[in-house]
């Protein structure tokens, strides 16, 4: 009966579990689009948004009230990093952003 019980916990917590999401898109015009979420549906206004060029953050900012972040495309390698906290933490690469 015990196990039981611990089965039934862990299957409830891992319904409300939720996957960060994130995809990006070149705008044709110089700038990146992002829009980020959870697998669950939750919004993801505020949640951290960075770039990073060589291990170094170069653009900090956090997505808005649509979930989206819109920034000037930079020059070179990069990659966009959604950051929910540990665990919740979705990486593009600029390579990989296509229009």
């Amino acid at each position: 009966m015990k196990k039981i019980l611990l089965s039934l916990a862990f299957v409830a917590s891992s319904m409300f579990a939720h996957t960060a999401i994130m995809s990006c898109f070149d705008n044709g015009d110089g700038t990146i689009t992002c829009e980020g979420g959870f697998s669950d549906g939750s919004s993801a206004s505020g949640v951290k948004f960075h770039i990073l060029q060589d291990g170094k953050e170069v653009y900090n900012t956090k997505m808005n009230e649509d979930s989206e972040v819109t920034f000037e495309k930079p020059s070179g390698e990069y990659t966009a990093v959604f950051d929910s906290g540990e665990g919740h933490q979705v990486h593009v690469k600029g390579s990989d952003i296509t229009e």
